[in-house]
């Protein structure tokens, strides 16, 4: 553990705690999203700032938590290429695992011509394909996307750590993602972001954030990053990546050279 990450747990235990069961009771029926894009160091000052104001989930005494991602496309790369090349409507599909209560989703995200994206998802028993199909994986992204499990193939899986904090107000929740590394299983590459931590604002319509001026006070911008096509870009250079070569400049920028670290097994995110 970074000495950036003992920095990170040492506030998020000054945070009050809110459960899963009190999360569920948010619902932010015109939600707006905002990402973000910082270091760990910046993270360390929001945390100090958002000390009285925000809570922050816990799960089993476990304020963070750890995610495995794995995003399916078609040998074309169609998902990929439709949010390079800004098509909308535009969709990913994907099984995520929440490693710590080891419960799988199958999941197709979609982004509307207004920006709004909607998710749908199934539970599944695992991320191995058959368990997938045998789910009623087939019909279930078939009826949303025109795909089935012959058309498409894994391409990039990441791991990654998340914290969530709630306003007191309960009227927004804010993702924060850290330590995110990737496996292209076409190229067989691995890649790491170093100390780049990803945020995402999700409120309800546009009603007051508390969160927005303490981001503008550490001098936290809004920044776009999809991790599925950053780290397909990251992991895999024949691929079209164009309109991602500054965005990946702008990161580098931030935090340094962040697409050159080892990756971390997964067992260091389950303890």
């Amino acid at each position: 553990m970074t000495k950036a990450d003992e920095n990170i747990r040492q506030w998020l235990v000054q945070l009050a705690p809110i459960s899963l069961n009190e999360m569920s009771g948010i619902k932010l029926m015109n939600r707006t999203d905002t990402k973000f894009v910082t270091s760990k160091r910046k993270l360390v000052e929001l945390l100090e700032l958002a000390h009285g104001q925000y809570y922050v989930q816990q799960i089993d005494d476990k304020r963070i938590a750890a995610y495995r991602t794995t995003y399916w496309d078609t040998p074309t790369h169609r998902f990929y290429l439709e949010h390079h090349n800004t098509h909308a409507p535009r969709q990913k599909i994907r099984v995520r695992t929440y490693v710590d209560s080891d419960l799988t989703f199958l999941e197709v995200k979609t982004k509307n011509n207004h920006g709004r994206t909607k998710k749908k998802r199934i539970t599944v028993p695992s991320q191995e394909r058959q368990d997938v199909i045998d789910a009623g994986g087939t019909p279930f992204i078939q009826g949303l996307t025109g795909a089935t499990f012959d058309d498409i193939i894994p391409t990039v899986q990441n791991q990654f750590q998340r914290i969530t904090l709630v306003n007191y107000g309960k009227t927004e929740r804010l993702t924060i993602d850290f330590n995110v590394q990737f496996h292209n299983f076409e190229t067989d590459c691995d890649a790491g972001t170093g100390d780049l931590v990803i945020i995402e604002l999700k409120r309800d319509g546009n009603v007051f954030s508390p969160i927005l001026e303490m981001l503008r006070q550490v001098r936290i911008k809004p920044h776009g990053f999809s991790k599925y096509c950053i780290g397909s870009a990251m992991t895999n250079g024949s691929l079209k990546n164009n309109a991602f070569k500054f965005k990946m400049v702008t990161i580098s920028k931030l935090v340094g050279n962040p697409f050159c670290v080892p990756p971390r097994p997964l067992s260091s995110y389950e303890s």
